[in-house]
């Protein structure tokens, strides 16, 4: 059993549920302190978050990742329970497997190898680890982001241990988020009987051109990174649940996943002038849960794209798919972002599980990355 597998199972048997860190962190801040890192332990609300670093000088190398993990689900229904952590047919199972705290181990080892090798190096290096990914993300790594900022704190380069790769470890990084646009509209009409047409007025009959029209627009088409931004409905809401009423209102909610050729303030202008132009009676609601971001080709694509290529054999995909993570936050301070980890197929399901062969080279992958950033050439 390697390092990085040992320590992978020790986090999976903690049930750290979102967002209770179940005692994680305090296992990679034992080994954090070892190698000299400087704990900062920041608790907000109920959640756990310590930023560690070790060194002063630049440029400045972080991981960052999360202890938390998603409900098991039905236990019976796994081949093991969930954590307790099983080795079986060459996979390690258990909840969090690649979501994502085999991809912690393998940070904590390869800094560990990296400093017994170059105890000396120019640099510095960091963790942010939060407990609070998983769950609403609001007293996690955006609080720590924050508080790094208000002190002036610059990152120069950031490597996400979300799983990315999708059919082979290595075969693709993130190298930039769309963002999260959402917003709840309420279309106001007059209520009544349906039998008597002429004293009502039917939001939803009023709504419907508008969001035909919504559907149809291009709001932009990407770009070399970014496919177009897409607008979804998710929810429509209206009646009284009588079949004789027409209802006052209709509730609405959407979403944009826009890439960096629109703005929030753009797309938001767009769709007001959609619906004024429909003369539509309505509120508007409008939530940010993330701004898009772009790492595009430079030192840390180049540096983790050899590094992936030593450790694999395999030239990863840049990518911007999939959904939002803390890189959102992370970008604010940082202009070089780039999430890499374990193989997504399993996350969030039932028997989630890594390969143990795909395990010592992501400790690898991730020690080859810093000898490419902190290595004088």
């Amino acid at each position: 059993m390697t390092a990085t597998l040992e320590l992978a199972k020790a986090l999976i048997a903690r049930r750290s549920l979102t967002p209770d860190d179940a005692g994680c962190q305090e296992i990679l801040i034992e080994r954090l302190e070892k190698l000299g890192f400087h704990i900062e332990r920041m608790r907000f609300g109920f959640v756990d978050n310590f930023w560690a670093r070790r060194g002063k000088s630049g440029p400045l190398v972080v991981f960052a990742g999360h202890t938390d993990v998603v409900p098991s689900g039905p236990e019976e229904s796994w081949f093991s329970p969930p954590f307790e952590p099983t080795i079986r047919d060459g996979l390690l199972y258990g909840r969090g497997a690649a979501d994502m705290k085999t991809s912690l181990a393998a940070f904590i080892t390869a800094i560990e190898a990296f400093v017994e090798m170059h105890p000396d190096h120019q640099g510095s290096i960091a963790l942010l680890i939060t407990s609070d990914e998983e769950g609403i993300a609001v007293d996690g790594t955006v609080r720590v982001v924050d508080a790094l900022k208000a002190r002036g704190e610059k990152i120069d380069y950031c490597i996400v241990g979300e799983p990315t790769s999708n059919k082979l470890v290595g075969d693709m990084i993130k190298n930039g988020r769309r963002g999260s646009l959402s917003g709840k509209l309420t279309v106001k009409g007059i209520q009544g009987h349906i039998a008597y047409p002429h004293l009502v007025k039917n939001p939803i009959h009023m709504a419907a051109p508008a969001i035909a029209e919504l559907a149809a627009t291009v709001w932009d088409n990407g770009n070399e990174y970014f496919p177009p931004t897409s607008w979804q409905i998710s929810n429509i809401n209206g009646g009284t649940g009588a079949t004789n009423v027409v209802p006052g209102t209709v509730d609405i909610l959407f979403n944009f996943r826009f890439s960096t050729a629109s703005t929030e303030q753009g797309l938001k202008d767009r769709v007001h002038e959609i619906l004024n132009r429909h003369n539509l009676t309505y509120d508007l609601e409008w939530e940010l849960s993330g701004k898009p971001y772009l790492t595009p080709k430079g030192n840390l694509v180049e540096a983790i794209s050899s590094a992936i290529q030593k450790s694999y054999g395999i030239i990863p995909e840049l990518s911007t798919s999939g959904g939002t993570s803390d890189g959102r936050f992370i970008a604010d301070i940082c202009s070089q972002v780039i999430e890499f980890g374990p193989l997504n197929a399993t996350i969030h399901k039932l028997n989630e599980c890594v390969g143990v062969a795909d395990i010592e080279p992501l400790k690898l992958a991730y020690q080859h990355t810093l000898e490419n950033l902190l290595l004088k050439p």
